[in-house]
């Protein structure tokens, strides 16, 4: 069974796949996915009800890339040079199978579901730390991190270029921002422009894991073949972001994000409160700027379903380096609150706040909200 959610969609309640509405073995249902929003790197994935780190883990997710007039007018690389890397970390058996761990054994949930699920081998679009032959040209890299849990420090090695962000979760920013490192956390995504043009054919580049140790500090190569013709360029102006003004908001809402202590649910909580289907934890009306303020004990990747947010504060202070343009998914660190100004717009019905840790989503750690 599986309930397909489209990440980063603008897309009808009854197409976002709530985690009860699945589709059984043999059945087939029709989504209705109208991408009447910017261009931008989306992706699929499972969501069903307990089983989205499993169901992820074996495979069921992919990219969904929306284009629009705006975006092919820039110049930037395109075609071959227009590159979605799916980075996932992965264990394996001696049988080439997926190792994932049970969720329970002994009576008590397993420490390796309990944090969320981490694998040894780094995989970028299925493969093991692939190489990747490029000319000595600009190159558009649409970076997802699909792993369960995993968080990733992306750095180029050697570092002769930058690493030049066009686009967030929520597509173009209004300019490009030159960064040494890019931090993802699962379910976020980040567009970059790399200038092979930097390094003479032959030599080799390696994208590395600043937070992952051993195998998992490293996570594909770039093999530089060839000069080639470039007429690619990434302009100053990318876009216009309509700035949601915290002083519109009507309402300000905390969420909290920590694990259950002693002798509650055995998992993590969304205000206290284990994920109820037939709750409904906000009411939210279309067209109205709230602010949402999220708190963490520990590391969550915070994602809202429908609409794209703006971060203003971090810690009460500006946000991040990571934090500009449209983001679905927010990245908290241990004690963090993050503020971020959200309007939903369109479709009415129930959709979904959680941590998009998916060991700690299926463990209940989700919430559901209504707009109208």
């Amino acid at each position: 069974m599986i309930s397909p959610h489209l990440h980063g969609g603008h897309t009808p309640a009854d197409s976002d796949g709530y985690p009860t509405e699945v589709i059984p073995p043999a059945a087939r249902r029709d989504y209705s996915y109208p991408t009447r929003q910017r261009a931008a790197t989306l992706w699929y994935h499972d969501h069903r009800m307990d089983a989205t780190g499993s169901q992820v883990y074996r495979g069921l997710a992919g990219f969904h890339l929306v284009a629009d007039d705006e975006e092919g007018a820039l110049g930037l690389p395109a075609g071959d040079r227009d590159i979605p890397l799916m980075i996932t970390d992965r264990a394996f058996e001696e049988d080439g199978s997926f190792s994932y761990p049970a969720h329970h054994h002994g009576g008590g949930v397993t420490d390796a579901y309990m944090e969320g699920v981490l694998g040894d081998v780094i995989l970028v679009n299925g493969a093991p730390w692939p190489v990747l032959e490029v000319a000595a040209a600009r190159y558009r890299l649409r970076l997802l991190n699909a792993s369960n849990a995993r968080r990733y420090r992306l750095a180029l090695d050697p570092p002769r270029t930058p690493l030049v962000q066009i686009g967030s979760d929520g597509g173009l920013l209004d300019r490009p921002v030159d960064h040494t490192e890019i931090l993802l956390a699962p379910g976020e995504r980040c567009e970059v422009v790399v200038d092979f043009a930097a390094f003479a054919p032959g030599a080799e580049v390696t994208l590395r894991n600043g937070l992952g140790a051993g195998d998992a500090g490293a996570v594909m190569r770039f093999r530089v073949t060839r000069r080639g013709s470039d007429d690619s360029r990434v302009p100053q102006t990318l876009s216009r972001i309509e700035p949601l003004r915290p002083e519109r908001a009507v309402r300000t809402r905390a969420w909290s994000f920590r694990r259950a202590a002693t002798g509650e649910h055995p998992g993590w909580l969304l205000d206290g409160r284990a994920f109820d289907p037939a709750r409904i934890d906000a009411e939210v009306r279309l067209g109205e700027v709230e602010i949402w303020r999220f708190i963490s004990d520990v590391h969550h990747p915070v994602h809202v379903h429908l609409d794209p947010f703006q971060v203003l504060t971090r810690r009460g202070g500006d946000p991040g380096p990571h934090d500009a343009g449209w983001k679905d998914t927010v990245d908290l660190a241990p004690n963090e609150s993050v503020e971020v100004a959200v309007r939903f717009t369109d479709y009415p019905g129930r959709y979904l706040v959680h941590c998009h840790n998916l060991e700690h989503e299926d463990m209940a750690m989700m919430a559901a909200f209504r707009t109208s």
